[in-house]
């Protein structure tokens, strides 16, 4: 009976056996698993932060692109305004060399006539002196001083010189200068009352005023 029992013993020993190998090969299995896992994960750690790096790249890339385009743009801005400024100013340069040009053009004989000016004031008057009681000679040599007269005349329309018309109008400060006030019944104060000396425009422009006398309050 003893010896039945011990060989049952053995036979369950040796049974018992495999069963802890499988158990010992499937833990060892495990570990691999786990190692391989393990790997694994290691490897698409690698392949994530290089993937990560070349993605930081690429955004600093992107983003120091952004930063030049920008300034480009900013650039491009201050360029386009400078040419459009230099244009503008270039215009009104041109513009106002034009109308200088133009002007000195118009009044080109501006100095001329201004000289002219004080011999016909003293033309006018010696022939306003009466000469019906100047002898012959005297009377020709007046003559001769009219026709001299007319022909400066002629020579100052040809310039486009014009006489300022202000006799018997209301004195306008812009074309002449009051040198007096004198009280003239019947006539409204502020009235030019006499031309003591002639003004003149050169085209539009007024080169003397005339000095009169304005009528005042009786």
């Amino acid at each position: 009976m003893d010896t039945e029992l011990k060989k049952k013993d053995k036979s369950l020993n040796q049974k018992e056996e495999p069963l802890d190998k499988n158990i010992k090969n499937i833990e060892a299995d495990t570990k691999k698993e786990e190692t391989c896992s393990c790997d694994l994960k290691k490897e698409c750690d690698k392949e994530c932060s290089k993937d990560l790096k070349k993605d930081k790249k690429i955004f600093k890339k992107e983003n120091k692109l952004e930063q030049e385009i920008t300034s480009l743009k900013q650039k491009n801005e201050e360029l386009t305004n400078k040419l459009l400024y230099s244009q503008a100013e270039f215009a009104n340069f041109k513009k106002r060399r034009e109308l200088e040009t133009s002007n000195m053009l118009k009044y080109a004989n501006l100095d001329i006539v201004k000289e002219i000016l004080p011999i016909v004031d003293n033309f006018e008057r010696a022939i306003k002196l009466d000469d019906s009681n100047l002898n012959d000679e005297l009377s020709k040599f007046l003559d001769g001083f009219k026709m001299i007269y007319s022909h400066l005349v002629e020579l100052l329309k040809k310039f486009e010189v014009t006489e300022i018309d202000c006799l018997n109008k209301e004195f306008d400060p812009n074309i002449a200068q009051a040198l007096m006030t004198i009280k003239v019944e019947g006539v409204k104060p502020g009235m030019v009352v006499e031309v003591l000396q002639k003004g003149y425009m050169l085209k539009d422009k007024m080169i003397r005023p005339a000095l009169v006398k304005v009528s005042e309050e009786n």
